[in-house]
This record gives C-alpha cells, sequence and structure tokens, in this order.
C-alpha cells in the first residue's frame, strides 16, 4: 500500500489496516483477500481513506472551526449536544469536497462498475471510523450507510454525508464516553457492490449466543429485503440457532427455527432521492421463513470459518442476491459484549412477587429495571427523558442512544434481537423487551412498572415496581464434589444461561414444558387433523388456533416431532457433551385433556396422579401412535443434530412387562439401546420399582429415583391433596428405606442411581442422607445447586476423614 493514498481496494486490505481505513473496511478487506478463496463470498469494493477525510478538512479550512463549534460541549444536556452537532454537520455539508480526490473517487467507482459490466453500477455507501469495531468498543450505527447508490454525483453527495456522519449525536456520546479525542478519529468510506437482497433476504448472524455468551452456537436473523428494517427493529426477524459443534462433524445441526412477523421489506425505487421505501410482504410470505434450511446451514458454516479467522465470536451481516440466489458476507465485527465477560462470576436476577405481565415481548439481557415510563415516539420528544426512566417506543435508532444511556429499562414494540435497541442495550447493560407488540399503547406514561429479563428468552413488563434481587457467585472459587451435580430443567428458554452453573449434565429434562407451551396441542389432534376437521369434530376456534400455531407446517404431525426435537435439542446442546436425560412425556389425564383438542381424546378420571400415565400409555393402542412421534423427535435429535449425549427415561413404569413393551416400541421407531451408545434409564417412583429393581436392572441402563412420587405411593398420600398433605414428607422413614434399598440394589447390579425429586432441593439434610448412601448423582432446581454443592462439599469432606 503506498504512503497516504486515498483509494484502497479490498484486496490491498488487511485487518491491521483500521488506522487507514477503520474498522468496517479493514475487516471487509480482510475478508476478501483471505476468505474469498476459502468459499465465502464477499462483494468486491474500494475504501475512500481516513487521510482522504483528513485531507478534506483540510483543503476545506473548516477543522479550527469544528474545535470552536465543540469546545463547550457537554452531552449531558441534550440542547447542547443537539444544537452542536447540527452545526459541525452543516459545516462539512456545506463544504466542497477536493476536486483531485472527487476524480479518484470516480475514477475507482467506474473501475468498480467495469468490473461488474455495468456502465455504473449501483454501491453500497458505508461510514468505517478508525475507532469502531474494537474488540472491546462497538456501537451500532455511530454513522451513516447509504444503499442503492447510483451514479457519480450521488456518490459524492453520499460521501459527504458519510464525513458529516462521524459528528452525529450519537457519534459525539460514543467518542466522549470511550475517552476516543474527536480529532484523532478519522472516517473512512467503504463503497461496496450492493446485493440485491432487495429482491431476496438478509439479516445479522451471531457466532455466540446474544443473551447469555453460549460459545456453541450461531445465532442468525433473517427478513425479506435490505437489511436496514432489522437493524432498525421495523421487523421480528426469523430467528434461527445452529449447533457448532456437531455442525463442524457435517450434521445439519440446526437446533431451533422461530417465525417472525416479516410484515414488511425494504426495497430499490427508481427515484434518486430517496433510493429504498418499504413495502407489504404478502399473506403467505409471511408465514414462510425467508431462508430455506440449506442456506441457514451455509451462513453457520460461514460464521465458524470467520470466527475462526479472527480467532474471536463475531457479529456478521449477511444478503442474499435475489438475481443470482448467491449469499454474501457483507459486513464483519467482533462482538463486544457476551465475549468480555467474565464467565466465573455469575449473576443472577430473581423477582420476588408473582404477578401477571401486562404486555410481553424477547428479552435483551438477564436483568430486572424498574422505574417511571416515559413513552417517547419520535426525536422530537427525546429532550422530555429524564434520568432514571424508562423508555417506551416503537423502535429506535442511533439518534437515540443519548436517553437510552439514561434509561432504567427500554420497551419496543418492534424489533428482534439483533435490532438497534437490543445491540445498545445489551452494550449498555440496560434490560429491553423487544417485540413488545403494543407496548406504547397499553402503557401510560408516568406509569410505574417492572421490566422482566430474567425469565428466559421471553422478557415481562408487570404493572408496579416488583421486588427482586440480585445474586452473585464467584464460581471460580468453587471445587466439584464427588457426587455429580446434576440440573432439573424443562424451559429451553433458560438452558443457554443454566449451562454455566457448575454441573455434570442434566439429570430431569421435562418434555411438559416443550409440549405445553411450544406445541399446545394433543399429539392425536394433530395426528387426526385432516380427518377431525373434515367430521366437524374440532370447534371454529380449535381449528383457528391450529392453523395458526402449526403455520408453515402442511405435515402437522413434523410439526409436532420438529417442535420437541428443537426444545429438546437446545438443552442437549446447551450441556454437550455432558449427558442430559430426557424424561419421556409424564402428563396425566387430565392435563393431556387442557391441551388443544384433548376434549376429543382424554377419558375423565377419578384420580389421574395413579391413572393413565407414563408407561402405561405409549403401548396403549389409544395412545400408541403419540407415543411413536415422540420417539421420532428424540431419534431427530439424536440422528440429524448429531447430539447422542440425550439419555431417555420411562416414567411410571409399574411393572417388568409394561418396560418390555415400552422398549420395544422404541426400538420398532429407531431408538435401540446401545446402538450409538444411547441407554435407556427408568424413574425409580413406584414402590414395584424398588422391590422388583433387580428384575427392572436387567432391561435398564440406570435409574433416577422421582421422590415425589416415591412419597406419596409408599405413604399412601395423593399429593394433590390438601387435607393429607401434612402427612407427605420425603423424609419420613419408610420413604428414606425405600430409597436406601433402591441404592444399594442398583449398585449391586451395577447400574447408575441418581435423584431427580424435589427433596434434596429443598432440604439440605435430605441430600446429605443421599451422599451418604453413595448415590452417583443429585438432579437439583437451578436455584438451590450453589447451596446444595456447598453443603455436600463438606459432608464429602468429613466421610473422607
Amino acid at each position: 500500500m503506498k504512503k497516504n493514498p486515498f483509494i484502497v481496494w479490498f484486496k490491498d486490505i488487511k485487518i491491521s489496516n483500521v488506522p487507514i481505513v477503520g474498522g468496517k473496511n479493514a475487516s471487509l478487506g480482510e475478508m476478501f483477500s483471505k476468505l474469498v478463496k476459502k468459499g465465502i463470498n464477499v462483494p468486491n469494493g474500494f475504501a475512500i481513506t481516513a487521510d482522504a477525510y483528513h485531507y478534506f478538512l483540510e483543503q476545506a479550512g473548516i477543522q479550527d472551526r469544528i474545535k470552536i463549534i465543540l469546545r463547550d460541549l457537554n452531552i449531558k444536556d441534550i440542547d447542547n449536544l443537539y444544537y452542536r452537532g447540527h452545526k459541525v454537520r452543516e459545516l462539512i455539508l456545506n463544504s466542497d469536497l477536493p476536486k483531485n480526490l472527487e476524480k479518484e473517487i470516480i475514477k475507482a467507482y467506474k473501475k468498480l462498475s467495469r468490473n461488474y459490466g455495468a456502465k455504473l453500477t449501483d454501491v453500497a455507501v458505508r461510514s468505517s471510523a478508525t475507532a469502531e469495531d474494537l474488540a472491546d468498543a462497538s456501537f451500532a450505527g455511530q454513522q451513516e450507510t447509504f444503499l442503492n447508490i447510483k451514479g457519480e454525483q450521488k456518490l459524492l453527495a453520499s460521501c459527504k454525508e458519510c464525513f458529516a456522519s462521524l459528528f452525529t449525536n450519537r457519534a459525539i456520546v460514543y467518542r466522549q464516553t470511550k475517552k476516543f479525542d474527536h480529532f484523532k478519529v478519522g472516517l473512512s468510506i467503504g463503497v461496496q457492490k450492493m446485493v440485491r437482497s432487495d429482491l431476496s433476504s438478509s439479516g445479522v448472524m451471531f457466532s455466540i449466543d446474544t443473551e447469555t455468551g453460549f460459545k456453541n452456537s450461531v445465532l442468525i436473523n433473517s427478513i425479506y429485503g435490505l437489511g436496514e428494517n432489522i437493524v432498525q427493529g421495523k421487523v421480528t426477524p426469523d430467528e434461527f440457532y445452529v449447533f457448532k459443534p456437531t455442525l463442524k462433524k457435517g450434521f445439519p445441526a440446526i437446533l431451533s427455527k422461530s417465525m417472525g412477523n416479516k410484515n414488511i421489506k425494504m426495497v430499490y425505487t427508481s427515484n434518486p432521492n430517496s433510493p429504498v421505501k418499504d413495502i407489504q410482504v404478502s399473506e403467505s410470505d409471511r408465514k414462510k421463513f425467508s431462508i430455506t434450511d440449506l442456506e441457514i446451514l451455509n451462513l453457520a458454516r460461514w460464521a465458524v470459518q470467520i470466527e475462526k479467522h479472527y480467532k474471536k465470536p463475531m457479529d456478521i451481516e449477511w444478503a442474499k442476491d435475489g438475481k443470482t440466489n448467491r449469499l454474501y458476507v457483507v459486513q464483519a465485527r467482533p462482538e463486544t459484549v457476551q465475549s468480555q465477560k467474565d464467565t466465573n462470576m455469575l449473576e443472577e436476577f430473581k423477582l420476588l412477587e408473582n404477578k401477571k405481565p401486562i404486555a410481553v415481548g424477547a428479552s435483551v439481557g438477564s436483568k430486572i429495571g424498574t422505574g417511571k415510563t416515559n413513552i417517547i415516539l419520535n426525536t422530537s420528544e427525546i429532550k422530555k427523558f429524564k434520568k432514571g426512566q424508562i423508555l417506551v417506543t416503537k423502535m429506535t435508532d442511533p439518534d437515540w442512544v443519548p436517553i437510552m444511556k439514561m434509561a432504567s429499562a427500554i420497551v419496543a414494540d418492534n424489533g428482534g434481537r439483533t435490532c438497534h435497541a437490543a445491540i445498545v442495550s445489551r452494550e449498555l447493560g440496560i434490560p429491553c423487551v423487544v417485540g413488545a407488540g403494543d407496548a406504547t399503547k397499553i402503557l401510560k406514561s408516568g406509569q410505574p412498572i417492572t421490566v422482566s429479563c430474567a425469565q428466559g428468552e421471553k422478557g415481562y413488563i408487570y404493572n408496579g415496581i416488583l421486588k427482586f434481587k440480585i445474586v452473585r457467585h464467584n464460581l471460580a472459587k468453587m471445587k466439584k464434589p464427588k457426587t455429580k451435580i446434576m440440573l432439573n430443567l424443562g424451559n429451553p428458554e433458560t438452558a443457554f444461561a443454566r449451562s454455566f452453573i457448575p454441573n455434570d449434565g442434566v439429570g430431569l429434562a421435562r418434555e411438559e414444558f416443550i409440549i405445553n407451551s411450544y406445541i399446545k396441542i394433543h399429539p392425536l389432534a394433530l395426528i387426526n387433523y385432516d380427518k377431525l376437521k373434515k367430521d366437524k369434530e374440532f370447534s371454529a376456534s380449535e381449528i383457528k388456533q391450529i392453523e395458526q400455531i402449526t403455520a408453515g407446517y402442511k405435515n402437522k404431525k413434523q410439526f409436532f416431532i420438529n417442535k420437541l426435537s428443537e426444545g429438546i435439542s437446545i438443552i442437549a446442546a446447551a450441556f454437550h457433551p455432558k449427558d442430559v436425560i430426557v424424561r419421556l412425556s409424564d402428563f396425566k389425564s387430565n392435563e393431556y385433556f387442557n391441551l388443544i383438542g384433548g376434549r376429543l381424546f382424554e377419558p375423565e378420571e377419578e384420580n389421574p396422579m395413579i391413572g393413565w400415565r407414563g408407561a402405561s400409555r405409549y403401548y396403549s393402542k389409544d395412545y400408541k401412535p403419540a407415543f411413536e412421534l415422540e420417539c421420532q423427535a428424540i431419534k431427530r435429535v439424536r440422528n440429524l443434530i448429531g447430539l447422542k449425549n440425550i439419555k431417555v427415561m420411562i416414567p411410571f413404569c409399574r411393572t417388568v412387562e409394561e418396560a418390555k413393551k415400552v422398549i420395544g416400541i422404541m426400538k420398532k421407531n429407531g431408538l435401540k439401546q446401545k446402538k450409538n451408545d444411547f441407554e435407556i434409564y427408568m424413574m425409580c417412583e413406584l414402590p414395584s420399582n424398588v422391590i422388583l429393581l433387580e428384575e427392572f436392572a436387567k432391561l435398564f441402563d440406570g435409574f433416577s429415583i422421582g421422590s415425589n412420587d416415591l412419597t406419596q405411593l409408599t405413604l399412601g398420600v395423593d399429593r394433590d391433596s390438601q387435607i393429607v398433605s401434612h402427612i407427605y414428607d420425603e423424609r419420613n422413614a419408610a420413604v428414606k428405606t425405600a430409597i436406601k434399598t433402591a441404592i444399594e440394589k442398583a449398585k449391586k447390579a451395577k447400574r447408575k442411581i441418581g435423584i431427580c425429586g424435589q427433596a434434596p432441593s429443598d432440604f439440605l439434610d435430605f441430600a446429605d442422607f443421599l451422599v451418604k448412601c453413595g448415590i452417583d448423582s443429585l438432579s437439583l432446581n437451578t436455584d438451590s445447586v450453589i447451596k446444595t454443592t456447598c453443603e455436600i462439599l463438606k459432608l464429602e469432606k468429613k466421610i473422607k476423614r
């Protein structure tokens, strides 16, 4: 590279050239020169250097005047900030570019156009500041980007707009916050061939989970049209998670797919003064995913390659060209939030009160914020915002950063996890709920509310100031006990976050939460949907619900298989390669009845607690087809996604004959015991299980004691009955004798045995008893892991003595 050039082509740029071409262009050049030959498509282009920017200021004689304007800058005073920012931008826009610089820009533009076989090609013009996209310093959209720019004069005008955007209000605040000198930061401009994603799709992806810092996943967001609508939060995108470890082994490892509303898309216009516009997306396209499974996997592989090249988690923008159907990477920068966190410090926010939420969206971060709302619908109202208030708006853009920094929480009607509001909130460490629907209409300015992002993927807004606490743990100081500490988990939304708690895997992964929250429909209603619809067995409201929930699935059975396997996959991936023991469905008939369509298939039982549940359902001719869907879901997780750390567990298995029947059905459905290390466990939760454990041990690879049902059935107490609840006690001598006997028999048969009931989570003395009995593992509720682990370490130390 020659000294102080004004133009540098991407092929000649390396990542070390940040001082010359800024972070964005340095990364584009690095990828173009190093990764294109490895199969990653990057559109060609050139950088107008920071030297060109400084030359422009010098030739126009405006640098000293800018210094005078900014001399009394006060970013805490919104009026002061806005006035001075506007004056600087106005000064730059009213100054002429030097003629020799204009000629070089036009010459490079013509060459790029010829490379793409056009007289005047369409380009994206992007700002690239020399202090942006560093590993620990990145705010979204500090400077401007201009899309679908065509023609010499339009390009020159866009370049001046980019130079002026170094002094947008948010860029000024950013530099002051990060303690960068305004005049030591330069601005480069990237001129890059446009990808015609206006005719197809585009989006962003991260090689790390943006909310938890889980490093083994790729998160991909996708919309129709140009990608600006994701960043601006105008559209809730489709969202996909891919598991990196099994993807690298060749598995099509898509963990989950969530469909966004995608109601509008940004496209080209023929108007030179307004080169892009938003149009409505058809109803049929909204109900489809905006990219195919093959494209999801291709993008995920690129994310893995880019991360490997840069040796750090990355934030990547991509686009699909609707003319060529080719995917491209158009930007890549270091991820600057989760990758910087100290994973040895575990911070948990916990609500201490239960209340029905008044609005729900997608959570950003894992904190809780409280305060009075201030509904701001456009930038003209920004000056009304006060420090400590909760910002409620439709969406944000970079001009909102000064007040976002002052907010105790943010709620936005629109947007997904990679929109501007989400990105900036994450960096600022502020709880934020995006895609909250009509929050701006539901809430009133001045209303006290609580914004909780501490309950998984969904963010909840509650009326009033609710009590909460913050618990901090230093995991670096924790030792590991000999007794395995596993987790009880049912909600996939919390799995990535819970994986950071010290653990030996998941001892109880419940299917019921996934079926209740993601599927919501009785499996037999899905299997028989077409017939029942034709015979008018369903009500109109049931048909409407089923059609809405299963949108995009013609095959309703496949919907059940996919959604159940997605939930299980997320949990299995979070703890991979540790064991994850999935308990097959253990709804009782009254609980199945409450699923959509359940009324058509479920009996009314006097005591469902000891009725048609667990193993007895699986081989019954009335339920077997539904159980076979469960088997297909487990098979999909293990064989398609490659998560071989999954084991399954049969609940409420009353007899040895029942066990043989269920194992036989699983084998017919491709789940053969021992094949590819596939193991089948049994819940030891009935007196018959303890009495005949030697016989059950001939069929099963391990056991997990279900102390809840074992207590109920040993003491003859209905655990749903309030009248006899005082008798129910896991620490009763009869129950403890049964548990001790089960452990001894399992040890003798050389089978693993753990416990997944509530008792060791609630009673430390009960955990002590289990360790003294020699139990292999305790599976605990996540909120009791730390205290129980500490207790077990003390006990093991005493036993050793």
